[in-house]
Parts: structure tokens; C-alpha cells; sequence
């Protein structure tokens, strides 16, 4: 009887244990799962803050580098690229103190690929989005190629309460096409070539680009990249087939006449005068004209992406002209 006494007892004691153990093993599992459960909140909040809506919900990716006490220098890109093409002028600032904020055009880059709304009137409108979320204040804009539009048209738009300065780098203002009232810009011809060869196989389109007239290495003498060639191309093959289409109409014909005449900032154009993009005679010159006060640089020499051929230059002048 003892016996079996004990063998009940060990038995009770047995499946006790058995018992807290599997407890244990469910609380530990909770927790892992808890732990779990906020790392991929963590990470989604990680995502999320990469991101800022629009006003009509597209996702922007927005870059925000340096400390955040810092002077502001926002970057709009160029077509077709994305805010990667600024990436040696905001390590540059970054690295003296400066918060540097880029953000990938709708369309381009990591941002949202809209079938609708690829016009400059959004870009300025997503733009101002990507300030006012930020709560940017006193910033300088530097807007290159498609990019000066962008600015341009923002300021036009959404004046210059956030805005202390603005640098127009091979900007397409105040018109690029030929137009009744243009008779000078860039012939229809080259604006339906572009539109044609977008459609017919953009891949080639872009390898012709950079490895041609945008590095201005179609120009004798000139030393080749084939790192700045496949840059460009990768940049541009990541963005939308139907936003970079419907962006050569926005970047040709927008006409920022009237959006340089509010401008009331100090305001730097700097141009390369070799530009074949985007000749300077009737864009960074006629820019300079209407802007008033404005100082322009021309880079001698210098080709449409002087962002990357010139960028020590370039970088010095950007420096320069915001500590001023």
C-alpha cells in the first residue's frame, strides 16, 4: 500500500512538473512571438519613415541625411533618375553639418508608381508634401534639369515661406521646347524622337543618353565612365515605364515664365555651356535673365550632368553659396 502511495505521489509530482514546464514553454513562446510581433512593427515603422504620402496618397521615398539641427538643402532630380544621382552633393554637405533631404520623383526611384498625375503641377504639389511633412523651414532648393522646373513650379505654386534660397544646376526653365512663343527651344522633333524611342525600348534610349550627350561623352577627348553609364541606366530603368513617358511631355513643354517672376530669394543658375540636353542659351541664361538678382555660373565646357562630371566644383559652389 506504501508503495503504491509513493508511485501516486511520484506520479503527481511527475505530471506537475510536466505541466509548469509546458507553462514555461508557453509563456517563453508568447514572449518570442511578442518579440517578434514588434520587430516587424520596428521594421514597419523603419519602412514608413523612409516614406511620405502625397496628396493624393502616392508614396514618395524620401532620403533625409545629416543632423536633423542642421541648415536644410532640399534636392529635386533630374529625368529619369532618382535621389541617387544626388548622392555626392548631399555627402558632402552632410559631412560639413548640413541636413540634406532628397526625395524620388512619383514615378521614379523607390516611389510610387502612379498611372495618373505625371505633370509638373504634382511634382511641385509633391515637393511641398515631402517640406510640410519634414516641417522643413529656411531651406535652400536646388533643383537640377526636370528638376529646376520642379522648384520652379513649386515656388510658383506654393510661394517661398519654407524657402531662403534656390539653385537652378542645368535647369529646363523657363521653357525647353520650341513653341509658338519659344521659337528657339529644343525642336518637337527631338520631344517625339525621345517619346518614340521611350516606347520602342527605353533600356537603349537611356545607354544612348548617358553614354552620348548627357556626360558629353560623345565629345572628342572625352574620358568615359562606364560606372556614370550604367548609374544613369540603372536609375532610369528602376523608374516607370508610363511616368518617365508622360515626364518628357512635363519636362519639354512646362512653361515657368511666370513662376520665375515670384521668385524673391537670392537664386544661383549654374549651367554647363556645353550642355546638349539642354542648351543653355535659351534655359540657364534666359533663366538668369528673368530671375531678378540672380547669379549665374556657366561651367565651361561643362555637359548637361554636371551634377557627376564637375561635382567638386559643383559641390564647392552649392557650399559656398549657403553659407553666404
Amino acid at each position: 500500500m506504501k508503495a503504491l502511495n509513493r508511485i501516486a505521489l511520484a506520479t503527481t509530482i511527475a505530471i506537475g512538473s510536466m505541466g509548469s514546464l509546458a507553462t514555461q514553454a508557453q509563456a517563453a513562446d508568447t514572449t518570442q512571438t511578442a518579440k517578434a510581433n514588434a520587430a516587424a512593427q520596428a521594421a514597419q515603422r523603419a519602412v514608413a519613415s523612409q516614406f511620405v504620402a502625397a496628396n493624393d496618397g502616392t508614396p514618395l521615398y524620401v532620403k533625409d541625411w545629416g543632423p536633423k539641427n542642421g541648415q536644410v538643402v532640399v534636392f529635386s532630380h533630374g529625368w529619369p533618375l532618382s535621389s541617387d544621382s544626388w548622392e555626392s552633393q548631399m555627402q558632402f554637405l552632410a559631412e560639413r553639418g548640413y541636413r540634406v533631404i532628397a526625395h524620388d520623383r512619383r514615378g521614379h526611384g523607390r516611389s510610387g508608381q502612379v498611372w495618373a498625375n505625371n505633370t509638373m503641377d504634382q511634382y511641385a504639389d509633391d515637393l511641398d508634401a515631402v517640406l510640410t511633412a519634414l516641417n522643413v523651414k529656411n531651406a535652400t532648393l536646388v533643383g537640377f534639369s526636370t528638376g529646376g522646373g520642379e522648384v520652379a513650379r513649386y515656388i510658383g505654386r506654393h510661394g517661398t515661406a519654407r524657402v531662403a534660397k534656390a539653385v537652378l544646376v542645368g535647369a529646363i526653365t523657363p521653357i525647353m521646347g520650341q513653341t509658338e512663343t519659344n521659337p528657339q527651344g529644343v525642336p518637337t522633333a527631338v520631344f517625339d524622337t525621345l517619346r518614340k524611342a521611350s516606347l520602342d525600348n527605353r533600356a537603349q534610349l537611356y545607354k544612348d543618353i548617358a553614354s552620348g550627350p548627357f556626360f558629353g561623352f560623345n565629345r572628342q577627348g572625352a574620358k568615359v565612365s562606364t560606372g556614370q553609364i550604367d548609374s544613369f541606366y540603372n536609375q532610369g530603368m528602376q523608374a516607370s515605364s508610363k511616368g518617365t513617358y508622360d515626364s518628357i511631355a512635363a519636362f519639354f513643354y512646362s512653361d515657368f515664365r511666370e513662376d520665375l517672376k515670384k521668385f524673391n530669394i537670392p537664386t544661383l543658375v549654374i549651367h554647363g555651356a556645353d550642355d546638349q540636353i539642354v542648351p543653355i542659351e535659351t534655359t540657364g541664361r534666359a533663366t538668369a535673365k528673368l530671375v531678378k538678382g540672380a547669379r549665374l555660373i556657366e561651367y565651361a565646357n561643362g555637359p548637361h550632368g554636371i551634377t557627376d562630371t564637375h561635382k567638386d566644383r559643383l559641390n564647392q559652389d552649392l557650399l559656398d553659396f549657403v553659407r553666404q
